[in-house]
């Protein structure tokens, strides 16, 4: 057997079945090395996502100190910048922008994100290269007037300045930005590490947000967005991954806010954001018929679902922010279990985003509380075990696994330098930070899939980033693929843009849906071991 090397030695890690490969997938599709055995992780500082400081040089001229009009361009101290510097930014395309409240220091938490879109005035004429106002006047007839500047430019892509709004004449609120210009990473193109794309489906108006796959068949929501009009469920016939076909719609003519699918046998759940959670019939999968909401005739926001076994969990952010536990061993009439508060948080800048649930314990993702750790073994009386907490967070999706062996959690963040941190959760009661994957600090991940030692991301403008944990205090990216693209209808409305929702369901694809551009599947990646002594086979 001394030359049997030769043949490779194909080792299927696919789809979430360790041992057995994948079916087959049209000659689309590639190989990776296998990874070099993994190494303890040790404990890593946790130091947040970003820090609570001023993001520009400029400020707003103290109140009494000037007698300037609020919201010209003397109402700002540009001492500090460095105007000329604006001349070089480039302002095409689209910006992700990070606004610190003026306050930012003694509320570490008064920090938000937007999109946002630049004019450089390179006129020799112009009083200050980049500055402009805005007036609105309310029903009540006050009047707004919000105005924006830059103070200085880092290269081409990244700008600051400052932002002050006056109502009437009279400061109300002002922040400093950083906005950064949406690109692909340096050296990229659309696709690296053989995952190629498969198919693609668009999937008509709303804003598409998530996707489940289940009797052939992959059913994606979406939400009312005011540049992509109404939301809905779209079911999509996938026996031919290169073509998806579209066979069925579904809206309702009351709301269509639908963020969230996930099904159990013959029920399809869809997180609502006004009627709660509702049913679907699909014993014909492509017909699906609606059966009952679970809103009680009250108005209910839930944001998630998710399934595991006989349980259905979900994540409730108005009226109360709560993860509601129902029994679905009947899956098209789910029965209320219970409902768990955390008494910790109490405002919507913790809002309760996401579960996953994993050897008896329920993982829920409450933004600046971090990722709660439960026991709902007793669903009327859950138990919090532990949580995983880390300044200025924004917890908003995990998975966890086995990772050789050990309890291992995934945790992403949905803020400006939000990123993949793996845990360590051997002590429920003390998670350790053990490693972390990092692109860039504008772009953050919204959902995430784990596959035996795979993890699989939905990096919004970042696309589809594929890594192999197996080694979890350094995950490596194995593949990726760019889905946003700046043409496409709808780019730059939302900072939280592009790929959005993924799905691995076993059956040799990944799922992916893009807010723009709908459904696009793309083959699972696959290894292949080179023994280095071949005498070992």
């Amino acid at each position: 057997m001394t030359n049997s090397w030769l043949e490779k030695v194909v080792v299927c890690l696919c789809v979430g079945l360790l041992g057995a490969c994948a079916p087959e997938r049209d000659g689309v599709g590639g190989t990776i090395p296998a990874p070099a055995p993994p190494t303890p992780g040790v404990s890593l500082p946790e130091v947040g996502d970003y820090e609570a400081v001023p993001l520009a040089a400029c400020k707003v001229r103290p109140k009494g100190s000037t007698t300037a009009e609020c919201g010209s361009l003397e109402s700002f101290d540009l001492s500090g910048c460095d105007s000329k510097s604006l001349l070089g930014l480039r302002t095409e395309g689209f910006f992700n922008m990070r606004m610190h409240r003026s306050d930012i220091v003694e509320n570490e938490l008064a920090a938000t994100l937007r999109p946002g879109d630049f004019t450089v005035d390179r006129g020799a004429s112009a009083a200050h290269p980049m500055f402009r106002r805005s007036t609105n006047t309310y029903s009540d007839g006050r009047v707004a007037v919000v105005a924006q500047v830059g103070c200085s430019a880092r290269g081409t892509d990244v700008v600051t300045g400052c932002e002050l709004t006056c109502i009437n004449g009279v400061e109300s609120r002002s922040f400093t930005f950083e906005g950064t210009r949406i690109r692909r990473r340096a050296g990229e193109g659309e696709s690296g590490g053989e995952l190629p794309l498969v198919g693609e489906a668009a999937t008509g108006p709303g804003m598409a947000t998530d996707v489940y796959v289940t009797k052939g068949h992959a059913y994606v929501v979406s939400l009312d967005d005011v540049f992509a009009g109404d939301g809905g469920l779209y079911v999509f016939d996938i026996k031919d991954r290169k073509a998806p076909r579209l066979v069925a719609t579904v809206r309702h003519a009351s709301e269509n806010y639908w963020n969230s699918v996930w099904a159990k046998d013959d029920a399809l759940y869809i997180a609502s954001g006004d009627r709660g959670i509702l049913v679907f019939d699909i014993s014909q999968p492509a017909n699906p018929r609606f059966v009952r909401d679970l809103s009680n005739g009250t108005r209910q926001n839930v944001h998630t679902v998710q399934v595991d076994g006989s349980r259905l969990y979900a994540t409730l952010i108005d009226p109360t922010l709560e993860t509601l536990i129902y029994d679905v061993k009947n899956p098209r009439e789910p029965v209320l279990l219970g409902r768990y508060l955390d008494e910790s948080v109490g405002s919507l800048k913790s809002m309760v985003h996401d579960t996953t649930s994993f050897e008896g314990r329920l993982y829920v993702n409450h933004w600046s509380a971090g990722m709660l750790i439960l026991d709902p073994t007793d669903p009327a009386n859950v138990k919090k075990v532990g949580a995983y907490k880390y300044p200025r967070a924004s917890s908003h999706a995990a998975r966890v696994g086995r990772i050789n062996g050990n309890l291992t959690g995934f945790e992403g963040g949905e803020g400006w330098g939000a990123h993949l941190r793996v845990l360590d959760l051997a002590d429920e009661k003390n998670p350790r930070l053990i490693g972390e994957y990092k692109l860039s600090p504008e772009v953050s991940i919204h959902n995430m899939e784990l596959v035996g030692s795979r993890l699989y991301l939905a990096h919004y403008q970042h696309g589809v980033r594929v890594l192999d944990v197996s080694g979890p205090a350094k995950p490596v990216e194995l593949a990726y693929y760019n889905t946003w693209r700046e043409t496409d209808a709808n780019r730059g409305t939302s900072p939280w843009d592009g790929a959005i929702g993924i799905r691995v369901p076993g059956d040799g694809y990944v799922y992916v849906v893009d807010t723009s551009r709908g459904l696009l599947i793309f083959p699972e990646v696959m290894y292949t071991d080179i023994p280095e002594d071949p005498n070992e086979l």
